[in-house]
């Protein structure tokens, strides 16, 4: 039995919803997770999804900015938002679902930018996001009974010298400064996460997701970093059959700078 699940930061879901559309009907996800949805949950556009098979559907939303989703195939219970750092912004939210006789406790993360200069000092935003990796540090994958996890999102770090495009050019700049990245890191060493996009691709294999708007010709310049993540307990990875980075999506009309990342599992 296959089961597969998309994450996607989608950057405004009512302004592209177009290309949500366009992803589902030719790829179909069993589960897709959306990010940066900015808009309220009595705003939230579900009867599209709805109409393309997507009616267990669970949200939270904040005007304007954040917000985040799951649009499921499969039923989802035991729905919780946990507020990160308790500054009321809508950047997590978790399901439970069932397939295959297997029970699977669902995060979906949109964890802060950081602003643009990696000093808490003399940025607040920096210092948000580091407190909330550090809270993020408290979860755990095998953390309920009989249960699996997988965990995905815009996690907005690039932990790996080859999910940028240079490193040595990227140290300073947030996502890939070295105390982002040495603690999401320990995120998933503390939590005992496996990375599943990077069990079938070599850590010395460029990987990314993400690519910048400010680029005139993003495609050719190919400077991307991999700020889209899909996680999981240690029981799912003998599982996973592939992962799929849709970078023709980047190039979609009206498209966001991160692209859908799906994982297929043989469960």
């Amino acid at each position: 039995m296959g089961f597969s699940i998309t994450t996607w930061n989608i950057n405004s879901v009512r302004l592209r919803m177009p290309i949500v559309e366009q992803l589902v009907l030719k790829h179909r996800p069993d589960i897709l997770c959306l990010q940066e949805t900015k808009v309220t949950n009595e705003l939230f556009p579900a009867a599209p999804l709805r109409a393309m098979g997507y009616n267990h559907i669970i949200i939270h939303g904040q005007k304007g900015y954040h917000g985040v989703a799951i649009a499921s195939r499969i039923p989802l219970t035991e729905d919780h938002r946990q507020d990160y750092c308790g500054v009321g912004d809508a950047r997590h939210i978790s399901a439970i679902f069932e397939h295959g006789n297997r029970r699977v406790r669902l995060h979906n993360f949109y964890v802060p930018a950081g602003g643009d200069e990696p000093d808490r000092t003399i940025n607040p935003k920096f210092g948000h996001k580091l407190d909330f990796i550090e809270e993020m540090k408290l979860l755990k994958a095998n953390g309920e009974a009989n249960t699996s996890a997988i965990l995905v999102g815009d996690l907005n770090i690039a932990p790996l010298e080859h999910d940028v495009w240079s490193h040595k050019q990227l140290l300073k700049i947030v996502s890939h400064t070295p105390v982002e990245t040495e603690g999401l890191l320990e995120v998933m060493k503390r939590g005992a996460w496996l990375d599943l996009m990077r069990q079938h691709v070599p850590e010395n294999e460029k990987l990314y997701t993400w690519w910048s708007y400010r680029a005139k010709d993003w495609e050719a310049a190919d400077r991307g970093r991999r700020l889209d993540h899909i996680w999981s307990s240690s029981d799912l990875g003998p599982h996973l059959k592939r992962i799929e980075i849709l970078k023709e999506a980047r190039g979609w009309d009206r498209p966001s700078d991160h692209v859908p990342v799906t994982a297929h599992f043989d469960f």
